[in-house]
């Protein structure tokens, strides 16, 4: 059946062509498996809850008969402003709290385990024109209008607002900083909802949301030991399809494809203290063995073709609940930019248990950290995404409240975890802070962080390891728990290429020199993996060892080997000292940038100037060592084996058995394409 909704329908319509909803919520509560909802252009102002779930076989499809013609969005419009007296530019509103119902965002504070409460934030925000002002603490913060240090747009910080209550009259009363924008002349838009587009309750699978706006919601903070939720999101089901959809300035987090609320281990870390949240999180992952967290239940969703910008605290995220997921062909971007929001779970992607999650052909700038893989990103894979500008901007005066960051974040995890074919241009490319991770054939312009270091919790006087799960393979049942020995890394023909290291970004090098989280490493290239064995080295501690007896050696405990071939390096990139045959090129001075023109993104090198004449051998799964921990290959999530002769743009590099050029593209030529 078919289900048509037009906001611009009147009240009393029965879902026919002719009669159409003008709710969504309308078509959401009699959709079946099999049925298809067409909804109309036009403004949404709803939380939209699925009430039946759809099969694998017969799925219920949500779609905007324009592309992303139907906009849903949590906010309402906020008009009746008048000029605070004495102002020029300052405005104050009054709303009624019955538009809330039982929940104010202005009156509930961001919280929960791992942010950093540094200032105080609503889960409320101000819109002008679609963009959220910034939140302060006083009508005299709003009415001085001064830069914030931490903000990515210094200019546009300067647009302030601070909400109180009004308890006399049940009312939420907003003073907002405008310059020299008449709010009776623009839309000016507050926060009202909590989602838009998520079910209230579990297992609702087998959704399709295409070519939707989804904008504007109160969202909560989303830890792994916490209920996580987003704007959209499939809450704790399987096979969710969401689509060529723009989703934009939710509070904290876009897309949430994690956590269902466990109220025993929700935000326990912060609610009783007593356990630290490495130990809670772990009892969340048990517990969610128990209660049915498996591949048949839970996961295998597609986020694809999607813009996802603007996000206070992540793009996507999630915990436990995506897995086996696909999420490629997005453009994710300008994440975490106000610098209002800070703690552990920040990114253009911050996920958890990423197990045999395919992260493909994404767009990731501007965000503070591109990917962040935390824990068991057991057989995930990194391929074919272009990342950049993922470092907070350098300017007088600013004050990184956040970390530096960077492209791709692995922590703690066992891996295998595969990076292949990307290209990564921020300062800073990889933080390893992890062991079990294979990088083939990317081009790296950044550097390797945090290498042996950010394993353990921090204790000054006590050990205190971060024991981490790995699974049985392409499941999710848990196989064993470890901590991270480091090591176990593989680096195959990759390109290094050393960009120009600034002032701020070499002070910051000196200081956190003994900083167990963060090296502030930004020197490109293997060169962290000095001091690690090679295979031969670290294989000879177990020879003619019984594996019992004396214990003379720190044999079970000591690093990991690593291995490294048929890598380039430009510009003062540097490889590791046991790297078979690095090419190390020192004369010649490569250049590296991207271009932006028309909305397309071309990649400007000559580094395929110099290197017409070197070759490397084409990688298999059974030429790379298996992630030492979880015993398990390099390979697809069905288990078969890959074959690296697919590049960036999806074209092949050679015939079996043939050499190839290092670094993403089959060919030099390539690199003069079209990258998006």
């Amino acid at each position: 059946m078919t289900i048509y909704v037009d906001a611009a329908a009147n009240n009393g319509g029965d879902g026919s062509e002719k009669k159409p909803f003008n709710k969504i919520q309308l078509a959401a509560d009699i959709a079946k498996p099999g049925d298809e909802v067409l909804v109309a252009p036009g403004i949404y102002r709803e939380a939209v809850n699925p009430k039946n779930a759809g099969t694998e076989n017969a799925r219920i499809v949500y779609r905007s008969t324009k592309s992303r013609g139907a906009h849903i969005t949590g906010a309402e419009v906020l008009d009746g402003w008048t000029k605070v007296s004495g102002t020029d530019s300052v405005w104050t509103a009054r709303v009624s709290n019955k538009i809330f119902g039982d929940f104010n965002p202005y009156k509930t504070l961001i919280s929960g385990d791992w942010f950093i409460a540094y200032m105080t934030a609503h889960l409320g925000d101000v819109f002008l024109n679609g963009k959220s002002l910034y939140e302060v603490q006083s009508l005299d913060e709003v009415k001085k209008g001064e830069v914030s240090a931490a903000a990515w747009d210094a200019e546009f910080s300067t647009y302030k607002w601070f909400a109180e209550q009004d308890e006399a009259k049940d009312e939420t009363v907003f003073y907002a900083n405008f310059h020299t924008y008449d709010p009776n002349k623009e839309n000016v838009e507050i926060t009202a909802r909590r989602n838009c587009f998520y079910p209230e309750q579990e297992g609702i699978g087998y959704i399709t949301l295409s070519g939707f706006v989804v904008s504007q919601a109160a969202t909560q903070w989303a830890p792994p030991t916490a209920y996580q939720e987003g704007m959209i999101g499939p809450h704790w089901s399987k096979g969710w399809i969401i689509e060529d959809c723009e989703v934009y300035e939710s509070k904290c987090s876009g897309i949430s494809l994690g956590k269902y609320l466990q109220p025993e281990n929700d935000n326990k870390w912060l609610k009783t203290k007593y356990k630290d949240g490495t130990q809670t999180e772990r009892d969340c992952i048990c517990q969610a063995q128990v209660e049915g967290w498996s591949k048949e239940r839970i996961g295998s969703h597609i986020v694809r073709n999607c813009e996802i910008h603007d996000c206070g605290q992540t793009g996507i995220v999630g915990h436990l609940g995506g897995v086996f997921s696909l999420i490629e062909n997005n453009h994710i971007h300008h994440i975490n930019n106000k610098q209002n929001l800070a703690g552990a779970e920040i990114g253009g992607i911050k996920m958890h248990a990423a197990i045999d999650v395919i992260y493909r052909r994404n767009h990731i700038h501007h965000c503070t950290r591109g990917i962040w893989l935390d824990w068991q990103a057991q057989g995930t894979r990194v391929t074919q995404n272009f990342f950049h500008d993922n470092v907070p901007p350098q300017r007088a005066g600013q004050n990184i409240c956040a970390e530096v960051a960077e492209d791709l974040f692995i922590e703690v995890s066992h891996g295998p975890t595969l990076v292949d074919n990307n290209i990564f241009l921020s300062p800073r490319a990889l933080k390893l802070a992890t062991q079990g991770v294979a990088v083939v054939h990317n081009i790296i312009a950044g550097s390797f962080t945090a290498v042996g270091r950010g394993c353990n919790n921090g204790a000054p006087n006590r050990p205190s390891n971060r024991y981490t799960p790995y699974h049985m393979k392409h499941r999710t049942e848990v196989a064993g728990f470890m901590t991270i020995l480091h090591g176990d890394c593989k680096f195959y023909n990759n390109i290094f290429i050393q960009q120009p290291i600034c002032a701020e970004f070499t002070a910051r090098m000196l200081d956190n020199a003994h900083n167990d989280w963060d090296d502030s490493n930004f020197v490109v290239g293997t060169r962290p993996y000095n001091n690690y064995p090679t295979f031969e080295e670290w294989k000879n501690q177990f020879e003619g060892y019984c594996g019992m007896g004396s214990q003379t050696t720190d044999r079970y405990y000591s690093e990991l080997p690593v291995w490294a071939e048929g890598n380039l390096y430009f510009n003062g990139a540097s490889p590791m000292y046991k790297e078979k045959a690095a090419y190390v090129d020192s004369k010649s001075k490569v250049e590296i940038c991207y271009e932006e023109k028309g909305g397309k993104i071309t990649l400007k090198t000559n580094v395929y100037d110099f290197i017409t004449n070197q070759k490397c051998k084409l990688m298999r799964t059974e030429d790379i060592a298996p992630a030492f921990e979880p015993e398990q290959n390099y390979e697809n999530p069905d288990g078969t084996p890959i074959i690296f002769d697919t590049d960036f743009f999806g074209n092949k590099r050679a015939d079996s058995g043939a050499c190839v050029i290092a670094g993403p593209f089959a060919d030099g030529k390539e690199a003069n394409n079209v990258l998006f």
